[in-house]
């Protein structure tokens, strides 16, 4: 039987006082509320109400079973309510994973949107891999990998991303600045460990392409490490575009070889299906699509400035 269905049929007789007023009510019958509260005894095996041609009177047992029975119908509305208000009210936790350097060029956007939404409690989780969303329970990941790894994922394009060959003045004083691609066999290029990207240097030339093959000197599988590297002298940093920009608008690092943009790449952000898409989950998408682009374009222009150049 559905015994929260039963709860409230029994709740509702105790307080209309008789079997017809609760029908009506109910909008059922006298027979069918009967029958339910009939039932609803025979399963608890006790009975709940005394019944007289004049009037009805719960028994002790019923007492008891009505004053539980009122907490659990008023958690059960409760529930509802806060299931149905997260698919309109953004509140809760609100789980991201995204990698490394991007994670921290998006704090602004975190802190805006925070801002924003201050029932979301938000937890980034910043790691070089790309997860399954599902199986590891994030409600957001972002990655420059558009392969879904589920069909009940969603990707959602955030833009384009690339990285730009970096080195500091010092370096290049010491050992040239490279005018072409080929000239790179001669330097010291930095080893970027990152599974989401092949280790080579690639530079299209045409129907051709330029290889580079970094030296084994030095390698990290986190940006920000290669820029610091990089400003260090230790050797030319192929470069995400949003990590260098800085660092080349202060001067510490010239851009190299440009207009070359290697390892340009389509951002998503991936969440599970959108069908009763919770609210937090679609407020933080819209947010990232509406600033993410200006975000990027703000660091595309320092590094596109062709005073930075070498």
């Amino acid at each position: 039987m559905d015994m929260l269905h039963a709860m409230r049929t029994f709740a509702r007789v105790v307080e209309c006082g008789s079997f017809a007023a609760a029908a009506n009510a109910l909008d059922i019958s006298a027979a069918q509320v009967s029958r339910i509260v009939a039932e609803l005894e025979n399963q608890l095996q006790t009975r709940l109400l005394h019944r007289t041609t004049r009037r009805l009177r719960m028994s002790e047992a019923g007492e008891r079973f009505l004053e539980r029975a009122r907490q659990i119908m008023l958690l059960t509305e409760e529930a509802v309510g806060e299931a149905r208000g997260a698919h309109l009210t953004p509140r809760g936790r609100l789980r991201l994973h995204c990698p490394h350097g991007l994670g921290l060029l998006l704090m602004p956007l975190v802190a805006g949107y925070n801002a924003l939404c201050p029932e979301v409690v938000i937890e980034l989780t910043l790691s070089q891999r790309n997860p399954d969303p599902l199986a590891e329970g994030h409600d957001v990941v972002i990655t420059v990998d558009g392969a879904l790894p589920d069909s009940q994922l969603i990707a959602v394009p955030l833009g384009n991303i690339f990285s730009i060959p970096c080195a500091a003045p010092a370096y290049l004083e010491a050992n040239g600045v490279p005018e072409s691609p080929e000239d790179l066999h001669g330097h010291r290029c930095l080893r970027m460990s990152y599974p989401l990207y092949e280790g080579d240097w690639v530079f299209p030339q045409g129907v051709d392409q330029c290889v580079i093959v970094p030296k084994d000197g030095f390698s990290t599988n986190v940006a920000d490490a290669m820029l610091v590297a990089s400003e260090l002298g230790m050797g030319i940093g192929l470069l995400p575009f949003y990590t260098a920009s800085q660092a080349i608008g202060q001067g510490r690092l010239c851009r190299l070889l440009a207009p070359y943009r290697l390892r340009e790449s389509a951002l998503y952000a991936i969440y599970p299906s959108r069908h009763y898409l919770d609210a937090k989950v679609r407020t933080w998408i819209d947010y990232l699509k509406e600033q993410l682009p200006a975000l990027f374009e703000r660091h595309a222009e320092l590094v596109d400035d062709a005073r930075y150049w070498r």
